[in-house]
């Protein structure tokens, strides 16, 4: 089977889990564009470059090799994986996702990838803008209390000592930037089928678009 299939949502919908069990059961390529931002800024913070010093962060980012393995991102040989989902890197992305040369760059990368692969890509603007043609779209949401409670459980359950309402106010705050940043905000595409997770389970999720992928596949 040929497929593309996109998956977009705020932060913390759970877009990256859903995608890499997708990934597992059509056989897909996993890219999670949201991994290559946040190694962005993790290199851009640890240069003292900021969001507004755009020549050179366009130097760093031409200056990295990424590649994945299974879920993890390694960037030149150095898997960052875990370092770039600290709370530091979370509270910082949206500021440099928003400079468009950054997003030109990384955009393009994604689409040559997708054209060697069958891939599944999660992110902001991957069925409005890196994979448009792509047949399977999926808008995955769920209310801010309920994305922060994840997102606390999970760095809670990674031993990171966080604070509830301080991880709500960021998703809030990085919702609000996402959504009404200048180039490419983050939006449902006109074709995406839109699922709200608020009160579904990972399982759920996953069977809802498993479902809806093989009866599509079916009738084409």
């Amino acid at each position: 089977m040929d497929i593309s299939v996109a998956i977009d949502g705020p932060a913390g919908a759970g877009k990256s889990t859903i995608a890499k069990i997708i990934g597992k059961r059509f056989n897909l390529m996993y890219i999670n564009t949201g991994s290559m931002y946040r190694a962005v800024t993790l290199k851009a913070m640890d240069a003292n470059v900021s969001e507004k010093q755009v020549a050179e962060l366009v130097k760093i980012v031409e200056s990295l090799e990424m590649h994945f393995e299974e879920d993890h991102l390694f960037v030149n040989k150095e898997d960052l994986t875990d370092i770039i989902n600290m709370p530091i890197i979370s509270n910082n992305v949206s500021r440099y996702a928003a400079v468009p040369e950054i997003r030109e760059i990384l955009v393009r990368l994604q689409q040559n990838i997708a054209k060697k692969f069958n891939v599944i890509m999660d992110g902001r603007d991957i069925g409005t803008v890196v994979l448009v043609d792509a047949p399977f779209k999926f808008y995955l949401t769920a209310s801010s209390e309920e994305r922060a409670k994840r997102r606390y459980e999970e760095l809670k359950s990674k031993g990171i000592e966080v604070d509830y309402n301080t991880i709500l106010s960021e998703i809030v705050k990085r919702d609000y930037i996402d959504t009404h940043r200048e180039i490419t905000p983050l939006v449902k595409a006109c074709d995406a089928i839109e699922i709200d997770s608020s009160a579904l389970d990972i399982d759920g999720v996953v069977e809802t678009i498993v479902g809806y992928i093989n009866s599509k596949s079916k009738t084409n």
